[in-house]
């Protein structure tokens, strides 16, 4: 366990948890995901000639931090595309905009199977240095993936609580950036929300901390840009969590 200085934990001296969004806070599978959706929207857009092709602005623009079907659907309105919905587990094959968020989970997993994932170091300090501190932990994600990919970072023994993608369905939560599934996670832990202190890279994710009533919202810049996370709301950002022992 990591030993702090009194000096230390700012932004989340006085919190009693800490709620950690997955993707590119815990682990570096945001670019994968990144990827993911860079195979899905290259490949389907050929079928659409007419659209302007996918750029790399588009994931922060219009999917990042959101439930997989929402990012679907807000990138496709971004063209002015409109696709039947399609049942929930329609076949990845279809362009329905749930048979393109199911091929992007194909193309995701496909990806961390290969390759595996590894967590951020400082992460991984950061996540020792909170237990050492006695703080609870949970993660928040808008994943439908994220026990697999703890499981993968050999992370899953650190969170009792896992609110993800599955999560937020059976309970009936919106998605980010509505604070409900942060609330929810708080409320697991046995906590109110002024004693957790959120911990996001996506704008969405920042927004949805700002928009509950937390301790407070710390920012991972791992892209988004430190400015922009700051205008959606983050008490402070950070570029590793490092920083912050």
């Amino acid at each position: 366990m990591t030993e702090l200085p009194a000096t230390a934990a700012p932004g989340w001296t006085g919190a009693s948890a800490i709620l950690f969004d997955l993707d590119g806070v815990l682990t570096p599978t945001a670019i994968v995901h990144e990827r993911a959706w860079q195979e899905l929207f290259d490949g389907f857009l050929r079928s659409v000639p007419e659209a302007a092709g996918y750029t790399g602005s588009d994931y922060f623009d219009h999917i990042d931090g959101k439930p997989r079907f929402d990012g679907v659907r807000d990138f496709l309105a971004s063209r002015n595309i409109v696709l039947p919905e399609g049942p929930l587990d329609d076949d990845p094959e279809n362009n329905t905009v749930h048979g393109l968020g199911n091929r992007k989970n194909k193309v995701f997993n496909d990806i961390v199977a290969a390759g595996g994932v590894k967590p951020y170091e400082g992460s991984v300090r950061f996540i020792e240095a909170a237990l050492a501190r006695g703080l609870k932990l949970a993660v928040v994600s808008s994943s439908r993936n994220a026990p697999a990919v703890l499981k993968a970072a050999g992370l899953s023994d650190y969170f009792p609580v896992v609110v993800d993608g599955v999560v937020a369905v059976a309970e009936g939560l919106p998605g980010k950036p509505s604070p409900a599934t942060y609330e929810y996670a708080a409320r697991l832990l046995g906590l109110p929300s002024g004693d957790c202190v959120v911990v996001e890279d996506a704008v969405s994710g920042v927004q949805a901390g700002s928009a509950g009533n937390f301790h407070s919202v710390i920012g991972v810049d791992r892209g988004a840009g430190r400015q922009t996370l700051l205008d959606a709301g983050a008490t402070l950002v950070v570029n590793d969590l490092a920083e912050l022992l």
